[in-house]
């Protein structure tokens, strides 16, 4: 056969690593939503409360301050050690729910004990994946890794939301929860496979006229060092500081309708039952599995990319707040997850390619932060509907969100223009 070429979408899978880390993650995100699913109906359903299942989808974050750290240790341990102990962590969590489940002993308190535990650690997941691809991939195949990288979370949306209603509706949530633990053993089993990276690819540092601030870190340097030498590294880089900034205003003000709102939207906007919601979740994943394999291909300008991505994203939510029949709804999702995959993986094409090969993990590491807007926004969100109503709480999170990133835009307008120069495209660096 012959091999892809460069520039081709598949190049990535040339290296042996990557052909094993791409299938785990695709199994570990089939999971995570379907745990989204499932027990975001469950909470929905036992409890008739909007604010209580806000209050699970912020648990799910609950653990994003720790992300810098996580970022540290994969820096220091390997980051393909520290997924693999992650996946085997969220194996035994789910282990613990279907167990308790099967044994007729659940209650919503039980779901946000285990929920709360697995948001300690899961909030960080993403940012170890895409660090790892990075480290395992040559520069010149950043972009296009990046881009094939999203698809895991694009198809496991669909996947996941569809096979995760049916299970629920088939077999209960202990059934369902059977699957979830296989998918994480196999996840676990395939990351393992695929061994150490057989070749590190790390860029060159950034040029000292854009981050004057911190070098690679050396050897015996403290854990916390490390961890203020990749916060130096984005306060002095207008670029990276714009990418971590539009990361958490999607986060607080995009991703709570865009997901975590949507068991409401499906029960009490649109009158259908789980597997309404799971066709709504798939929706929004075909939109960004479309969006992540358009940014596969070479991207000329990332930067302005991901600043112009986002306002289309915040747009698309603000007509999605006016919706209210199913198949309007749905199609708006699908417009909302095209905008939401483009800007996302050019958030961590602009982080990675910036950062270089030490600071990948630290600098993922603190882009994780952001999504500690996540829960934030949720449960203000879930607050303003019961007071004021979806669509109206809606339509004030799209225009605040509008508001900020054409600002962002107007005040970084200079940085992100050099950031987008061929030179410091890593899609045009040669290993």
């Amino acid at each position: 056969m012959t091999a892809p070429a460069p520039n081709s979408m598949l190049a990535p899978f040339r290296v042996r690593s990557f052909r094993f880390q791409w299938p785990s993650d695709l199994l570990t995100s089939c999971a995570f939503e379907m745990e989204v699913l499932i027990l975001g109906w469950y909470v929905l359903v036992e409890t008739d409360s909007v604010k209580l299942l806000s209050l699970f989808g912020a648990l799910l974050y609950v653990g994003t301050l720790l992300s810098p750290s996580f970022g540290v240790v994969a820096d220091r341990i390997g980051h393909r050690n520290l997924l693999c102990a992650m996946r085997a962590f969220y194996m035994a969590m789910a282990a613990t729910l279907m167990t308790t489940a099967l044994a007729g002993a659940l209650s919503p308190l039980a779901v946000f004990c285990i929920v709360a535990l697995m948001g300690l650690v899961r909030s960080s997941d993403l940012g170890v994946r895409w660090a790892l691809a990075a480290h395992i991939v040559p520069p010149a195949l950043l972009t296009g890794a990046m881009g094939i990288s999203r698809t895991t979370l694009d198809a496991a949306r669909i996947m996941g939301a569809l096979t995760g209603a049916s299970l629920f509706a088939g077999l209960g949530i202990g059934g369902a929860y059977l699957v979830v633990t296989c998918l994480y053993l196999a996840a676990l089993l395939l990351g393992l496979a695929a061994g150490r990276p057989t070749g590190a690819h790390t860029p060159a540092a950034p040029p000292a006229a854009e981050a004057s601030g911190p070098q690679p870190h050396p050897a015996g340097s403290s854990h916390w060092g490390d961890l203020k030498e990749g916060l130096a590294l984005v306060w002095s880089t207008p670029v990276l500081m714009a990418a971590i900034l539009l990361a958490l205003l999607v986060n607080l003000l995009a991703y709570p309708f865009s997901i975590q709102f949507l068991p409401y939207v499906a029960r009490e906007l649109y009158a259908v039952d789980a597997k309404g919601l799971g066709l709504l979740v798939a929706s929004f994943g075909l939109g960004a599995l479309f969006g992540s394999l358009a940014s596969a291909r070479h991207t000329t300008a990332p930067a302005r990319t991901m600043m112009l991505s986002g306002l289309a994203w915040f747009a698309c939510l603000l007509v999605f707040a006016q919706m209210r029949s199913f198949w309007s709804g749905a199609s708006v999702l699908a417009l909302t997850g095209f905008a939401q995959s483009i800007c996302m993986v050019t958030v961590a094409v602009v982080l990675l390619d910036i950062a270089g090969g030490r600071f990948r993990g630290r600098i993922m590491g603190v882009r994780m932060l952001a999504i500690y807007g996540l829960p934030l926004g949720v449960l203000a969100g879930g607050a303003l509907i019961d007071a004021i109503g979806f669509g109206v709480t809606g339509t004030l999170y799209a225009l605040t969100g509008i508001a900020l990133t054409l600002f962002m835009i107007w005040h970084w307008r200079e940085p992100l223009r050099r950031a987008d120069l061929p030179a410091r495209l890593g899609a045009d660096r040669r290993p």
